[in-house]
């Protein structure tokens, strides 16, 4: 290490002070770090790392044990008192952390051949306090204080000599629980304990833990623990089943270490149904107490919240949270039966309320005409007005947001949704979802993309991860990360070859690679050869003919979707009606021609995304109008935070009036350079955080 100290480092001392002062502040980490040190999480994380070589949390937790041992050494306080005192909510943690980094328990401190002084360099060894102290936090603040600055800066420039302690994250999945019962129809209330279980645990922000749909894959499984564990990135396992014996829950609940495939604690639980709720508070303490996880107050109030003191309408819920979990539409209207017959018993239960919501959006997503928007506005508004801060009723809100095509009001419901539920993989995915469609933001896209793969990592045949893996590979190659892309696009197809979009995604990921049109052309009509009556890539299809100017061939794709769309009433792909247009054009179809290009003002005018102004810029290009293109373009390069594929207006046939002008080469030039730049700026924060 560099041979300096603390005083010659601004930056060191200022960090110092700032942690001092936070250190009986449980909840004080990296981001509240960064936020007092008026820095960026990445930049700070950085800089740490090359003043000090060692990771800010770390850092944090070392500078809390140091000031332990401060207070230990002047006998005035215990263990208990002490570990609260340096912000740690468990004083079995506490005693955990301090036997790994000095070699002894804290009881052991000041007792007589105890081997503090010898297990550490001089140099990291606390003055005593010129007195003790009554008063634990206060009083450090007065004679302690230049002392404990210092013994932070210590354990900065002078590690320990021993290997240092790796904190690994703490990560659960909890498997699904069986049905002990022969009755099957039982099946749902064990499900049900399952989920609650799972949704506990989901809230607390120091635990990683994997979603239902990773964890569900292994219902049947016959493979291992630690196998399971290799698949999932897991440290714990959580085994569970049950049955329900007249009035009475018997449920069995095991905590299993995932590398060792050792059971570290199990408990059988019977209770009276009425004390469902208890129940599952218990078992979701219980766990957190054995893996020594930090639960904030906030965190614990949200867990120990009940959704219904109505154990009839409780019991509706959860057969309709069954059948809401098969996603199909038959099943999901099903499930809003059993979510009114729950509301019709409690008209104050706020997630039986926004579940419905939530089924009712993914019944009328994408429907020309929508038959729930009514149910959609008035649930939402129920269940956040009985519970603001449960993830469920955010979300809903958000969904009657986006339903209503108002996606930017949705945004701060989906982000404390996230705050509140910080493992839901279903509001992560509706974030990244949310990124790519409706605000778009490339960056806050492979963020969220991320955070997705991160949570739902399964095994070979998990048809939810292999989308998640599609969602990352699209927001990679948005980017401009390529070859990273194709890379995951694969994992992708590896996990699940029934993927409906991976195939095509491929096909224009390969496209980034190499520029070519034709062989992207063949891809996707060997996609369409597989279901002729998508949609999706009909459209897709249409559009590369007319990268490659075959307008005729465009046309009679484009005429195939125009026919599906009607029969099935469905209105989709408004952004692509300029392709439609020119293709409808260049063939002599000039009244259907003009319809798209009215459609496709009018979406372009209701634009509220970051790509208004080029969408504008391609209107009035083709409407001669060349005075207002180049406005309207000028106004783009302003922009951020856009798809890889905006660089493509340089071959774009919509762009056509506008290439080969020095204007338009001049304007292009300048949003590659802003694309490319933040490029290179995020490369540097995924090689930060290994994911490059």
């Amino acid at each position: 290490m560099p041979e300096t100290t603390p005083s010659e480092n601004g930056f060191i001392d200022q960090l110092n002070v700032i942690i001092r002062k936070n250190l009986a502040n449980e909840r004080f980490g990296v981001s509240e770090l960064a936020e007092e040190m008026n820095m960026s999480r990445s930049n700070l994380l950085r800089r740490v790392k090359k003043e000090t070589n060692l990771p800010v949390n770390q850092l944090i937790r070392e500078a809390r044990l140091a000031q332990g041992m401060v207070l230990l050494k002047t006998g005035t306080y215990n263990v208990s008192e002490v570990a609260h005192d340096v912000g740690f909510s468990s004083t079995s943690y506490f005693i955990k952390c301090f036997r790994e980094h000095y070699g002894y328990p804290p009881g052991e401190v000041g007792k007589a051949g105890s081997a503090d002084v010898a297990a550490q360099p001089v140099a990291q060894i606390p003055k005593e306090p010129a007195a003790p102290r009554r008063r634990p936090v206060l009083a450090i603040l007065g004679a302690v204080a230049v002392v404990a600055i210092t013994a932070v800066g210590l354990f900065i420039y002078y590690r320990p000599l021993a290997q240092p302690l790796e904190f690994k994250e703490k990560s659960i999945a909890v498997l699904p629980f069986k049905n002990d019962s022969n009755d099957s129809t039982n099946v749902y209330l064990i499900n049900g304990l399952m989920e609650s279980t799972l949704n506990n645990l989901q809230q607390i922000k120091d635990l990683k833990v994997i979603s239902r749909t990773s964890a569900e894959k292994y219902r049947n499984t016959s493979k291992s623990i630690p196998e399971m564990a290799r698949e999932l990135n897991v440290n714990y396992f959580v085994e569970g089943s049950g049955q329900k014996i007249g009035d009475q829950i018997v449920l069995n609940i095991q905590l299993i270490d995932a590398t060792t495939d050792r059971h570290l604690w199990s408990q059988q639980y019977r209770r009276q149904v009425t004390d469902i709720f208890l129940l599952q508070q218990q078992i979701a303490r219980n766990i957190v107490e054995e893996i020594q996880v930090i639960i904030t107050p906030e965190e614990a109030k949200r867990i120990d919240k009940i959704p219904t003191k109505n154990l009839e309408a409780y019991d509706l819920f959860l057969k309709g949270r069954e059948l809401a979990r098969k996603s199909d539409t038959k099943n999901l209207e099903a499930a809003v039966v059993y979510y009114k017959q729950a509301i019709a018993q409690d008209k104050e239960f706020a997630l039986a309320y926004a579940e419905a919501t939530i089924a009712y959006y993914y019944i009328d997503v994408y429907q020309a005409n929508p038959q729930y928007t009514a149910e959609i506005g008035d649930y939402s508004d129920k269940a956040l007005l009985y519970d603001s801060r449960l993830a469920e009723s955010l979300l809903a809100k958000a969904l009657f947001y986006m339903n209503k095509k108002e996606a930017p009001q949705a945004v701060p419901y989906l982000e404390k949704a996230l705050q509140s539920n910080p493992n839901s993989i279903l509001v992560i995915n509706f974030l990244a979802d949310f990124y790519c469609n409706y605000v778009p933001n490339t960056s806050k896209y492979l963020e969220y993309a991320l955070r997705g793969v991160k949570l739902d990592a399964a095994g070979q045949d998990s048809v939810a991860t292999s989308y998640n893996y599609l969602r990352l590979a699209n927001a990679l190659v948005q980017t401009g990360f390529a070859n990273e892309a194709l890379t995951y696009v694969n994992r992708s197809l590896d996990y699940s070859e029934k993927n409906a979009f991976a195939g095509y995604l491929k096909a224009y990921i390969l496209y980034a690679l190499n520029g070519n049109a034709e062989a992207t052309k063949r891809l996707l009509v060997k996609e369409l050869r597989k279901d002729t009556t998508r949609l999706d890539v009909l459209q897709e299809v249409g559009k590369i003919y007319c990268l490659q100017r075959k307008y005729d061939s465009a046309y009679v794709y484009y005429k195939r979707f125009m026919d599906l769309s009607e029969s099935r009433q469905l209105d989709m792909f408004h952004h692509e009606a300029m392709h439609m247009a020119l293709a409808m054009q260049r063939t002599g179809h000039m009244q259907e021609a003009k319809a798209f290009w009215l459609t496709y003002k009018d979406f372009a005018d209701n634009d509220r995304s970051i790509y208004k102004n080029l969408s504008l810029c391609g209107y009035y290009a083709n409407q001669g109008d060349m005075t207002k293109a180049f406005q309207y373009l000028e106004l783009f390069t302003k922009e951020n935070d856009f798809q890889y594929w905006v660089l493509m207006i340089k071959v774009d046939p919509v762009m056509e009036p506008l290439q080969g002008r020095p204007e338009f080469k001049r304007l292009v030039a300048k949003i590659e350079k802003t694309f490319w730049d933040k490029h290179n700026e995020l490369r540097l924060t995924l090689e930060e955080k290994g994911l490059l």
